[in-house]
């Protein structure tokens, strides 16, 4: 099986100007694509912005909404997929979410951020209830999580324990919690035997400072490509074969001994 080229746009674009960000993601995707890549990734909240304040409601829309289908058409006009953060109104409730549509413009998978970071996610974001979310891409298995959710251990064993491959995780990271970006993420796909894609915000924006070092990393805990502090797409592979060596020699999935855990929950 190929390996799976993966695009991370690490880039706040404008805050609340969703025209300019879907320009962005747009030139994005044409970057990604004549470099082969087959998914693109881009940051949590990216398509209004994250630092919004009060103009969430205004902001939010549904899963099926316009900016789902712009996506949708660059998704297509560019040949790959789009991963992609937004602001998800369902009635009179609020997510933090995330969705992936496929090259042929199809939503693929559409998740709530379950962990709610901070008084500004817990002021206007209802939290998801549904742990696993998944999709199949190429042959690999897609999960998803947002920002701080990947900082539970007990979501990133769960995907593990699903089968996902790749976790792709768009985040807000911001200053003083660069060592998530640079330690934590790597043990996560270490620990749980994945590929995982951690895309993020950069520089100044409202009271927040984001801090990029998007990276891949591997099932070996090793980074295949990581972002500096600025706006940058950055390209790596998904290997199947060698996530499949890595799982054949790595027992952590096989040694668990989950009678011992009852306690965790």
């Amino acid at each position: 099986m190929p390996s799976l080229r993966t695009a991370l746009l690490q880039s706040s674009g404008r805050p609340g100007a969703v025209a300019e960000n879907l320009k962005a993601l747009d030139e994005a995707a044409a970057r990604a694509a004549d470099a082969g890549a087959r998914l693109l990734v881009a940051p949590e909240l990216f398509l209004t912005g994250y630092a919004i304040g009060d103009a969430v409601p205004e902001l939010a829309e549904p899963a099926d909404g316009p900016g789902s289908a712009a996506i949708a058409e660059i998704a297509v006009r560019h040949g790959l997929a789009v991963l992609y953060g937004y602001p998800e109104r369902d009635g009179e409730r609020i997510f933090n979410a995330s969705q992936l549509i496929g090259a042929d413009g199809a939503r693929l998978a559409n998740y709530r951020k379950t962990h709610l970071f901070g008084c500004f996610e817990q002021e206007w974001f209802t939290p998801g209830e549904q742990t696993v979310v998944q999709a199949d891409l190429d042959g690999i298995r897609i999960g998803l999580l947002i920002c701080y959710d990947v900082e539970f251990p007990e979501n990133v064993r769960a995907h593990a324990l699903a089968g996902t491959d790749l976790l792709l995780v768009p985040t807000a990271q911001m200053h003083p919690f660069q060592f998530v970006a640079e330690s934590v993420v790597p043990v996560r796909a270490f620990e749980s035997q994945m590929y995982v894609a951690y895309v993020n915000r950069t520089g100044p924006e409202g009271e927040f400072e984001f801090v990029g070092l998007s990276c891949l990393a591997g099932p070996d805990g090793v980074v295949r490509t990581r972002a500096g502090r600025g706006e940058e797409l950055v390209i790596g592979e998904v290997d199947p074969e060698f996530l499949a060596a890595s799982r054949a020699a790595n027992p952590y999935l096989a040694d668990r001994r989950p009678g011992l855990y009852g306690s965790l929950a």
